[in-house]
């Protein structure tokens, strides 16, 4: 992983420093109704939060509460209308609804994504190849991505975002389609990511083993709340 510019900003929410990898201030965003004369709505509204690095972080919140929109505007695919965000190093993202070509196979998407990343030939099929292993679906490689089971194509868009080894890694709804088995692989994985230095974001309805995360927040009424443990389990 690229080495971080040696700086330490604090989290407003934390008592200790370590190194940002991306941070919002004040996000707002408020979309126009395509009816005339329809009101405005404000998703966000001075939204504030910091990443640091090898943090599991939390992000909870009901239906239309604006948590994929915040997720869209940190990756950089959403203009915000106010604020400011800040990235440092190499950013993984993984929506809720996959970004997969339907008619690719799963070594062809590896392969269009990984020379996306700017990724060689050989980087794209040894990482491939051990994404494959560890989510168990190496017979799917040359299977097309709408033959896959809505769980496979999960874990193939949890791949894409994987791929080339970010820095920080977005996951919207990431356990969507998840049998148990895969649902515990993916949380034994994001300990190890974790400990090699990568900040993970989770958006969700709900979070389930509160106790992984290093802070949780819920979004309500367009900004965010850092909550306790007790909070976290009434949200859920």
């Amino acid at each position: 992983m690229p080495n971080l510019e040696n700086k330490s900003v604090p989290d407003n929410d934390q008592t200790t420093t370590s190194e940002w990898v991306i941070r919002g201030t004040d996000i707002e965003k408020t979309y126009d109704s395509w009816l005339p004369f329809g009101r405005t709505v404000e998703v966000l509204t001075e939204a504030t939060l910091t990443i640091n690095e090898s943090e599991l972080v939390g992000i909870v919140g009901g239906n239309g509460s604006g948590k994929s929109t915040l997720m869209k505007i940190l990756v950089g695919v959403l203009e915000r209308d106010g604020g400011e965000v800040e990235r440092r190093g190499t950013i993984g993202w993984c929506p809720q609804e996959t970004l997969l070509y339907d008619r690719l196979t799963v070594r062809e998407t590896m392969q269009l994504f990984g020379s996306g990343y700017g990724l060689d030939s050989a980087t794209i099929r040894e990482r491939q190849a051990w994404l494959a292993d560890r989510f168990e679906y190496e017979e799917y490689l040359d299977t097309r991505v709408d033959h896959l089971s809505g769980g496979n194509q999960q874990k193939v868009n949890l791949s894409v975002a994987l791929l080339h080894q970010p820095d920080v890694l977005l996951l919207d709804e990431p356990y969507t389609g998840f049998d148990w088995e895969t649902y515990q692989t993916f949380w034994e994985f994001t300990d190890e990511l974790a400990a090699q230095g990568t900040a993970i974001v989770v958006i969700s309805h709900f979070v389930e083993e509160h106790d992984r995360f290093d802070r949780i927040y819920e979004l309500q009424d367009g900004s965010l709340e850092r909550q306790n443990v007790a909070d976290s389990e009434e949200v859920s």
